[in-house]
């Protein structure tokens, strides 16, 4: 695939569409340089789970301080400019939003690297989340413009691609460069090439026409305002079931997932190079198998009813919940390992389903506002609250486990002062690991109530689905 042909893409003209189509050549290098662009927010997005524990050490924080730069200090601004970026990108050039968004949010990850307290950190994570907050709603726009029904859950299964790819990039480098260097340096390296990867897609990609994939559409340049895009979506059942099943989802993945090198490196005293390694294995080995599986069944098994749509995320929630406690459980690292790479599979299976459905739901001008408005309940909910309760939730537990008096006094930042008494160091070791423990754990509740509202959204799928084609 040459830079020449991505840039000067050639047209066809099928009969059955509106309008002229893309090559599938550039369509392809289109989506690969999208799974670039989402592979590396992701990689910016993760590198707080893979130096979590360093900077912990470092600046002397709590898990719920963790849980905050992690989670809520990247998804509350990342979540609230989605909607407002969204609707720009409903009226305005979508590549541009996105390559100057990649610019912003790489240049605030490598800042990062600069903070030397925990105020600084945050502020700088919420401007990654400021960066990252135009890029999903414009691609999942671009995508949908570029492949028709049929063929939307399959697309955005390679595009989800990016989120094991730059999870997995992201934990292996991050991994080697803290074990080696430091957590700042980490920041540094992954933020950095980002840039670079801005500039390539403002000069390779273009801008389609509105609607391109779909057949009758006749694009007429009137954006719908955005209380009508709430009125369509709210107003529908499957959208209101599957936001609030990705939503319940969101909140135990996310926040187990910021916390899986942490554990490992607590629990079983792995190197920060190992947790990496053992992380990018489990995020984005099984990720990759599972976003791949998830849009592919989807697709396959909605041959038989679109109620599958709902029905398969269902069933791959019930089977992720039991594998990840109890890989939680485990006393042994490599049977650890195995359980939660099961269990990260079956999770990964509802993104491609979900962000489908949503796109078949309205029209195309509407659809950057509709995954914007999604994501705003998968990322505020998940994201933002998931990592938070788990950090929370974690040193309530640590502290009722810790039996030698105050917890937060005896073991600052969950370890023992220096040159403390090896009784103490152990103590503060254990409940530490106990209650980072009970905490995912308890977490992997929301997998069971994610996989009740997608059973519910697939009864009424077919339903809702109809009235687009109507509408």
């Amino acid at each position: 695939m040459s830079t020449t042909s991505a840039a000067q893409p050639k047209l066809s003209t099928p009969a059955s569409q509106p309008t002229t189509l893309y090559t599938r050549a550039y369509r392809s290098w289109l989506l690969f340089m999208l799974v670039l662009v989402y592979a590396s927010s992701f990689m910016d997005r993760i590198i707080m789970a893979t130096v979590g524990q360093a900077v912990k050490e470092d600046l002397h924080l709590s898990d719920m301080q963790l849980g905050l730069l992690g989670g809520l200090a990247f998804a509350l601004f990342y979540t609230v400019l989605g909607i407002p970026i969204a609707r720009l990108a409903e009226r305005h050039n979508r590549v541009k939003i996105i390559s100057l968004c990649v610019v912003v949010w790489s240049t605030m990850t490598a800042l990062c690297g600069t903070a030397n307290g925990f105020i600084q950190l945050l502020l700088f994570r919420m401007g990654v989340g400021v960066g990252e907050a135009g890029c999903t709603p414009s691609a999942h726009s671009l995508i949908a413009d570029h492949f028709p029904r049929e063929r939307r859950a399959s697309a955005l299964a390679i595009f989800s691609l990016g989120v094991p790819l730059g999870a997995g990039a992201g934990a292996v480098i991050g991994g080697w460069v803290v074990q080696n260097y430091g957590w700042r340096e980490a920041f540094y390296i992954l933020g950095l090439p980002g840039i670079v990867l801005g500039l390539l897609v403002v000069f390779t990609l273009r801008e389609p026409k509105r609607g391109l994939s779909d057949q009758h559409y006749q694009d007429t340049a009137q954006v719908p305002g955005f209380i009508q895009v709430l009125k369509r979506l709210f107003g529908l059942a499957t959208f209101r079931r599957i936001a609030c099943g990705a939503g319940l989802g969101g909140f135990a993945t996310f926040g187990i997932n910021l916390f899986i090198p942490v554990y490992m490196i607590r629990a079983f005293d792995m190197s920060y190079a190992k947790a990496g390694l053992m992380f990018a294995i489990i995020s984005g080995g099984a990720g990759l198998i599972g976003s791949a599986l998830g849009g592919f069944t989807s697709d396959w098994a909605a041959r038989r009813g679109e109620k599958w749509y709902g029905w398969v995320p269902a069933l791959s929630f019930l089977v992720a919940a039991p594998c990840y406690a109890l890989g939680f459980l485990q006393q042994d690292w490599q049977m650890s390992v195995l359980f939660i790479f099961v269990g990260c599979i079956f999770v990964m299976f509802h993104q491609p389903p979900t962000f489908a459905v949503t796109q078949n739901l309205v029209e195309p001008r509407m659809r950057a506002s509709a995954s914007a408005i999604l994501l705003f309940v998968l990322n505020l909910v998940g994201m933002g609250l998931g990592p938070l309760f788990i950090g929370l939730a974690s040193d309530l537990y640590a502290a009722h486990a810790f039996t030698l008096g105050d917890y937060r006094a005896l073991c600052p930042g969950g370890m023992p002062p220096a040159g403390a008494e090896q009784a103490l160091a152990q103590a503060c070791r254990e409940a530490s690991v106990m209650g980072l423990r009970h905490a995912i754990v308890t977490c992997t509740g929301g997998f069971i109530l994610a996989a009740l509202a997608y059973y519910m959204a697939g009864r009424v799928m077919k339903r809702d689905l109809a009235t687009r084609t109507q509408h």
